[in-house]
């Protein structure tokens, strides 16, 4: 099979058919071999019976996944991805703003340019420039600083997929925004980014609110740090531990002579319990020590996981 076109959904009833017709028709001009996999994330409307008549319609093309419960895009990518069985995999919105005619690019882009991944860029964009545009210019930026990848949408929804790349990631919480990231940590560094139309919404409501904007940041921190630390988390807790835990030896080394040295010239001193500085370096050596047991003990987790030598081999001979 050519394509799998992955469609995570949550309340698209309206537009749904408009949707896979476009499709059917981009593929058929194309004579791409295909699967839509449409996945209701828990919609209240009728999205469901929808997706059941598209199947009924089109059984050889149409598949279905429906949750109980609104999860989230992430769980809903990770079952499509799972389920798809395509050489390339493209994900779509299912609200008519990515266009299905960029699918057949996308596909030469993997298939002949080479590339892994491909994220769509929606270089003019319809939505609200305050509360979208401008949060997601500055999402973006610091998404490039700290993954290296140069992309200038990483949030896209319209992105392709060589199959190898969706069956060796793992897509959860709320970490669809950083696939490119996931990708690229699981060793898929050849990614690429194409220009898409951006249309404007044609039915129901847009689902974008300011807490994901704040969330990303903290899935974005989440991601780095398991990147460079989640297989060796004591050169994190265990390295920053031992410094504070130095620091605070030292200093009350010094609160320690200082006090000594008055009581033998017989001075008068501040006593060591009046002493901000004492209790401040008994602070850091307890710190530095609880800092050194996380490391410790994320060590003792991490060789007890099944995941501990989970190695992505490309070629054997």
């Amino acid at each position: 099979m050519d394509i799998s076109i992955v469609v995570p959904l949550f309340n698209e009833a309206e537009s749904l058919p408009h949707l896979f017709e476009w499709i059917k028709k981009v593929m058929t001009e194309h004579h791409f071999s295909y699967e839509v996999l449409f996945v209701n994330d828990g919609s209240t409307d009728n999205s469901w019976q929808v997706i059941e008549d598209l199947k009924e319609q089109n059984p050889a093309v149409v598949k279905g996944i429906k949750f109980r419960h609104n999860y989230g895009k992430s769980p809903a990518l990770y079952c499509g991805f799972k389920a798809a069985e395509g050489d390339v995999v493209i994900t779509m919105d299912a609200d008519l703003q990515d266009s299905p005619d960029e699918i057949p690019e996308l596909y030469r882009m993997i298939t002949e340019d080479g590339y892994d991944l491909v994220s769509g860029w929606k270089q003019k964009r319809y939505d609200n420039k305050l509360t979208k545009n401008l949060p997601s210019k500055l999402f973006n930026a610091t998404a490039r600083r700290v993954t290296g990848i140069q992309l200038h949408d990483m949030n896209c929804g319209l992105k392709a997929y060589r199959k190898e790349v969706i069956k060796n990631i793992e897509v959860f919480g709320e970490m669809h925004r950083y696939i490119p990231y996931l990708a690229k940590n699981a060793g898929f560094t050849k990614i690429g980014e194409k220009v898409v139309q951006h249309r404007k919404r044609e039915f129901g409501v847009s689902k974008f609110g300011l807490n994901r904007f704040v969330n990303g940041y903290l899935d974005l921190m989440t991601l780095w740090f398991l990147s460079k630390f989640g297989k060796q988390p004591m050169h994190f807790f265990g390295l920053i531990g031992s410094l504070t835990f130095i620091i605070g030896f030292i200093s009350i080394s010094v609160v320690a002579c200082m006090k000594l040295h008055v009581l033998l010239s017989h001075g008068t001193g501040m006593l060591l319990g009046t002493n901000p500085y004492f209790h401040v370096a008994i602070l850091a050596m307890n710190l530095g020590c609880m800092l050194f047991l996380c490391g410790f003990l994320g060590e003792l987790i991490i060789r007890n996981s099944q995941e501990r030598n989970h190695y992505l081999i490309e070629k054997e001979l």
